[in-house]
């Protein structure tokens, strides 16, 4: 006779939750805050439209923040991924539509480098749009009552470094060509600069793009451009 566990099927194994991987930068200039990285870290293990949001910082320094970016795209293999940064002199959450490529360092970076008129990667394309439906994620956030901006420029410092670094990698390495990708400044803390945002809406704003960005497959075609 056989035995009644026999009959009994084999556990399933678990769904696997894919992941979203959302970087900030550490604190620079002296300001011992950085809200890229705080709002990141609120996000931290949060669930979103079915995959977990895994937060990271990266350093403010040309090169290292690539390397250290690289390892984290290798380590999770993210289905989606969104990098932030801090734009001191701006109000609005600004989704970043174009990276290009060249490092012009008005200021040194935390660790004194100062690149001028450089590529940020020899060889490369001169630049990358974002693989982000920034279009749709401007709707979004902005029905919430959250200010928010299509941005033609991330300027050329450590976040331009970082957006065209992950845009390159995304487009050239096997095994990323579905991924989406691409940067988000954030504008300073009220606390930082009278025209700053709460920290709270801040990552509300976040949280309603990310969940755009995955739900979301052909991005919306509404206006949001610029005329300087």
């Amino acid at each position: 006779m056989v035995a009644p566990s026999s009959f009994r099927h084999p556990p399933k194994k678990p769904v696997e939750c894919k992941s979203v991987l959302l970087t900030g930068f550490d604190p620079f200039g002296g300001d011992p805050i950085n809200p890229s990285w705080l709002a990141a870290q609120r996000l931290h293990r949060r669930q979103i439209a079915g995959h977990r949001v895994v937060a990271a910082q990266l350093p403010t320094q040309f090169g290292a923040s690539l390397t250290r970016l690289r390892a984290l795209l290798a380590e999770h293999r993210p289905a989606l991924v969104i990098c932030l940064g801090l734009a001191a002199s701006r109000s609005a959450l600004s989704l970043e539509r174009v990276a290009i490529n060249v490092d012009d360092a008005r200021i040194a970076d935390n660790a004194g480098a100062q690149p001028i008129d450089l590529p940020v990667i020899a060889g490369a394309p001169a630049a990358y749009f974002t693989r982000l439906p920034i279009k749709a994620m401007h709707a979004a956030i902005q029905s919430a009552g959250i200010a928010v901006e299509v941005s033609q420029t991330a300027g050329t410092f450590v976040c331009n470094h970082v957006f065209y670094g992950l845009m390159h990698h995304l487009a050239s390495t096997r095994g990323f060509a579905r991924t989406r990708g691409g940067f988000i400044h954030v504008p300073p803390l009220p606390e930082q600069a009278g025209h700053g945002m709460p920290l709270a809406q801040m990552v509300d704003g976040l949280r309603i793009g990310i969940r755009t960005a995955l739900t979301v497959a052909h991005d919306a075609r509404r206006g949001a451009g610029a005329i300087d």
